[in-house]
């Protein structure tokens, strides 16, 4: 039985302390036919505040949302979403960076990331 409703006294207080900001950007990453898959839960976001960027095999993913609508007339009793930037970043190694191609949809961004074909470049010394 609860006397007191948890509403009530310390509501905020541990909320955010186990959370990181990778939690809200939760991903899985997998390879399949020569190339990297990258699917990202991105709830809330529109796909215009979300960013990509590729540099020597590094993928960065940005997600910004600002608080634009500040109204004063509101007077809140809980405030739950969050307004900021949050970043998650991947080292992929040798991709072919000019064919990355990137789709959002329903609050999940997937992005695929050819791989860089590999050579062989094993070479064998005889020995004398």
């Amino acid at each position: 039985m609860r006397l007191m409703p948890r509403s009530y006294y310390l509501d905020d207080l541990f909320d955010n302390f186990l959370s990181s900001e990778d939690s809200k950007m939760k991903c899985d990453i997998y390879e399949s036919e020569g190339k990297y898959h990258i699917e990202m839960d991105i709830p809330g976001f529109r796909k215009d505040e979300i960013k990509i960027e590729c540099n020597k095999g590094n993928i960065v993913i940005t997600a910004e949302k600002s608080d634009e609508q500040k109204d004063e007339d509101k007077k809140y009793l809980r405030r739950e979403r969050v307004y900021g930037k949050y970043q998650r970043s991947f080292y992929l190694g040798d991709i072919v960076e000019d064919e990355i191609e990137a789709s959002f949809d329903n609050g999940i961004l997937h992005i695929v990331v050819p791989k860089l074909e590999e050579k062989e470049t094993k070479k064998y010394i005889e020995v004398k």
